[in-house]
């Protein structure tokens, strides 16, 4: 559920699992936060027990997202990028930027060097300084059309409602990973890109009519539902993903309330709590 305007939402999601429990996550999401430097998400998430309705916990839900966000993109990314991939590009600069360029090396041990691109140049050279200092080289970058053409991987983590990267400047075997575009009217990609890729999503209800990165195409007639090749369930019972070292792969992740009530309940187990 949203309310308010694009640039000043409230956000809420709630989700069941049958065994586990029942979660509601409610946020601000607040894109000028980002020139306040104050969070451009808040809120918070509560989590109940599936039995007796009794409330375990009140969680930050910048931890939850942060989490959530990043398993759900490195599991697309670990069945559709080329485990070789060398170069990752991440397209924002904030909390999940900074989760997605601690957690993709554990996942593609061969990265050696990762690049950060933001629309406040500024921010992106403060978070590469704050990253750095490991084995990879991480830099911030300001052309972002040469950045996209050199990743092997891109990922964005942005709010932006228009696309930031363009089909022309990917190279083959690009691997993108979509992250931000919960709105319907929210985009990181243009129709280009779309045409020139495999797609796939984490999940089909949570994303073909609820999300504008697929949801604006589909209705103007750009790509067809069947131009989805499969979702994480497809993918994990066999369905093919990439099928050459030069195709292009497009995931959006859509996230989804499911994904942060298994989140949340697996900071409960850890934390004792019951």
């Amino acid at each position: 559920m949203f309310l308010g305007p694009a640039e000043r939402t409230l956000l809420s999601r709630a989700a069941r699992i049958k065994g586990l429990g029942f979660g509601v996550k409610s946020v601000t999401v607040v894109p000028e936060n980002a020139d306040r430097d104050v969070p451009t998400i808040q809120g918070a998430m509560l989590v109940f027990d599936d039995a007796t309705g009794r409330h375990l916990a009140t969680l930050d839900s910048a931890v939850v997202t942060n989490l959530k966000t990043v398993s759900d993109s490195l599991l697309g990314a670990k069945m559709l990028a080329r485990p070789d991939s060398r170069r990752l590009l991440v397209v924002g600069a904030g909390s999940v930027a900074r989760t997605l360029i601690e957690a993709y090396p554990a996942m593609f041990p061969h990265l050696d060097e990762i690049s950060i691109w933001n629309r406040t140049a500024t921010s992106a050279k403060t978070l590469a300084e704050t990253v750095s200092g490991g084995p990879i080289t991480i830099q911030a970058v300001t052309d972002l059309e040469v950045a996209v053409q050199e990743a092997d991987i891109v990922a964005t983590a942005t709010m932006a409602r228009a696309p930031v990267v363009l089909g022309d400047w990917l190279s083959p075997g690009t691997h993108l990973d979509l992250i931000g575009a919960f709105r319907a009217d929210m985009r990181k990609v243009d129709d280009a890109a779309l045409l020139r890729a495999r797609l796939f999503v984490d999940n089909r209800d949570t994303t073909l009519d609820h999300i504008g990165e697929l949801k604006i195409p589909l209705s103007e007639g750009v790509i067809a539902p069947t131009d989805i090749l499969a979702d994480l369930y497809d993918l994990s019972h066999g369905s093919p993903g990439r099928a050459s070292p030069s195709d292009i792969t497009i995931f959006k992740n859509g996230g989804g309330a499911h994904l942060d009530l298994m989140i949340a309940f697996a900071i409960v187990e850890s934390s004792g709590i019951h």
